[in-house]
């Protein structure tokens, strides 16, 4: 019976010692991001994330916390797309923090909008929204100046019109489902509002 008391009162006054063993994940570290994207990620988003192909995202100076949260997406996929579902297999845990870091740390470029038409309409919808349509101002939530909130919401500013065209069209066909308060917000859109929209918030900076 002592025995076993004994025993029971080890495991007791060891089961904390063994509990703080645990590594706690290392601080991301953007020049080990910088080298992973020079090799997996450049020939998409160019070397240090900005302008690249209009139909890829611009990286530079996003959230860091939204960057990874999507490519862990990918690699469970909860966000599909066969390239990036793909790549992001590759990546361990270490590596989405460090890309993460690295991407954010890169200021972003300025943009511009390009069709003088619809801007006005974008304004109008991304600063006050659509009551008729329930359709809550964006700048609610991305900020009046489209850098967004960290950890929540992405940043829009200067973000390519197409890339973000695309993916409030996917959000509204259902094909993109990682957020469903996009997803439902992007439903009641018109065509016309989301490329309003989308060109508007490229002109953001």
């Amino acid at each position: 019976m002592k025995s076993l008391l004994a025993l029971a009162l080890a495991a007791f006054l060891t089961a904390p010692v063994l509990a703080s063993d645990a590594k706690a994940p290392a601080k991301p570290d953007p020049a080990k991001g910088q080298e992973k994207a020079s090799t997996v990620c450049i020939a998409c988003h160019t070397f240090d994330g900005t302008r690249g192909v209009p139909a890829n995202p611009i990286l530079a100076g996003q959230h860091a916390d939204y960057i990874a949260k999507q490519l862990t997406d990918f690699k469970a996929n909860k966000r599909t797309n066969p390239i990036m579902n793909g790549m992001a297999m590759t990546l361990s845990d270490e590596d989405v923090r460090n890309l993460a870091a690295f991407y954010a740390s890169k200021k972003a470029q300025p943009g511009t909008a390009k069709n003088k038409d619809l801007v006005a309409l974008g304004e109008k919808i991304y600063r006050g929204g659509i009551t008729a349509k329930q359709v809550p101002a964006c700048a609610g939530c991305h900020s009046p100046t489209g850098s967004g909130i960290p950890a929540q919401y992405p940043r829009l500013a200067s973000q390519h019109p197409e890339y973000a065209e695309a993916q409030l069209n996917a959000f509204r066909a259902g094909q993109r489902t990682n957020s469903p308060q996009m997803t439902a917000i992007a439903a009641r859109l018109s065509d016309k509002e989301i490329k309003a929209l989308a060109d508007y918030m490229a002109g953001l900076n």
